[in-house]
């Protein structure tokens, strides 16, 4: 059962969305990190969690979601499953088998602005590492790498946007980046620009669905994520997200 206002927020074990012997994804909740910490985790570092649900194992995240955000994130349970899934995320965009799709709330922007229907958000992108930032720029240069992710405008309220988007790359804070270089602020993100946190922490960008090939060369594997802390502005998001489909 997801969270509401009212409610805790939902156990781990609860979140799995997809389990094999190779994989596992989770509905990540904010405040999670998927990367691990020293000395051996914590309860919001989810790879150390997971290890108390599957003890034989030793899950590693194949991608990075940041920890403000929510949704579908994945990991490997052994080396070959790293190795096969680590490979398929690498791969160049037109070669990529993978799909990584996330609904995103942003601050209105000012009357003058005006936002497409749909588009595509090309820039280069470097990290700053002592800010934990990353800066979203026009051109190529020393040290940026490309980003490149497509949108839609799925429908707007009174305060907000409601977006879906398409991640092609997947760079350090890209979305995030690449929203405030264009002028749009997602909805508690103060490091990208938004005017306020949100009272229950996190931001309101949202790892939808994944879509993956399998390990072990079954087919594919392809999720979709509720938003696991559900309140009346997730609810409000105005399209149903349709699966994903992988174009081969």
């Amino acid at each position: 059962m997801m969270k509401t206002d009212e409610n805790p927020p939902p156990p781990l074990a609860s979140r799995i969305l997809h389990m094999d012997s190779d994989c596992v994804i989770v509905n990540k909740l904010p405040g999670e990190s998927t990367e691990g910490t020293p000395a051996g985790g914590n309860m919001a570092d989810l790879p150390a969690g997971l290890a108390g649900l599957f003890p034989q194992a030793a899950p590693v995240a194949v991608h990075r979601i940041d920890v403000p955000v929510t949704g579908c994130a994945l990991f490997a349970l052994t080396k070959n499953a790293l190795s096969f899934l680590s490979t398929a995320f690498a791969a160049p965009p037109e070669a990529s088998a993978v799909e990584k799709r996330y609904w995103a709330i942003a601050e209105k922007p000012g009357r003058a602005a005006t936002v497409a229907a749909s588009g595509e958000l090309v820039h280069w992108i470097d990290f700053d590492s002592a800010k934990n930032k990353s800066f979203a720029h026009g051109r190529p240069g020393w040290n940026r790498k490309k980003a490149v992710l497509r949108y839609s405008l799925a429908g707007e309220g009174k305060n907000y946007l409601f977006f879906e988007v398409e991640l092609v790359t997947g760079r350090h804070h890209q979305i995030r980046a690449q929203f405030a270089a264009a002028g749009l602020h997602i909805k508690g993100d103060l490091k990208y620009g938004a005017k306020r946190s949100e009272k229950a922490g996190g931001i309101r960008l949202h790892a939808r669905s994944l879509s993956i090939p399998s390990p072990c060369g079954t087919g594919r594997i392809s999720r979709i994520a509720p938003p696991p802390v559900m309140d009346n502005l997730w609810a409000a998001f105005p399209a149903p997200f349709a699966e994903p489909v992988h174009k081969s």
